[in-house]
């Protein structure tokens, strides 16, 4: 297992798959995250404008590097349909040498599409 404290794991909830799919999609084109996991059929519960609430989401496990984490916060608060989206960004302590390099290599803003 190889350090892999240069990246992080961010966690958004979306209304539903159309809206996780164009949010993963523009990161991805961006080169702000190397992959984007989506969690359809969540359940969430949580207070809003003091009433518990629940309903149907979907959940994106997005990996990036640390230095991402401004742009790809930009990115996510511009095109989410919710007043307060969820934005938390997790630490990545470790993980196999193979895969941090293939993360580190697709999340290479050099390799990004000129507009």
């Amino acid at each position: 297992m190889k350090s892999a404290g240069k990246f992080n794991i961010v966690l958004v909830t979306a209304p539903d798959l159309k809206t996780a799919r164009l949010l993963a999609r523009a990161a991805l084109q961006a080169r702000l995250i190397a992959c984007a996991n989506l969690l359809p059929k969540i359940e969430s519960h949580y207070w809003w404008r003091r009433k518990i609430e629940s309903g149907a989401e979907v959940l994106l496990v997005l990996k990036t590097r640390k230095s991402s984490l401004p742009a790809l916060e930009k990115l996510v608060l511009a095109r989410h349909p919710y007043d307060t989206p969820e934005f938390l960004v997790l630490p990545l302590l470790a993980g196999s040498q193979r895969y941090l390099r293939w993360l580190n290599l697709n999340t290479r803003r050099e390799y990004a599409p000129t507009p």
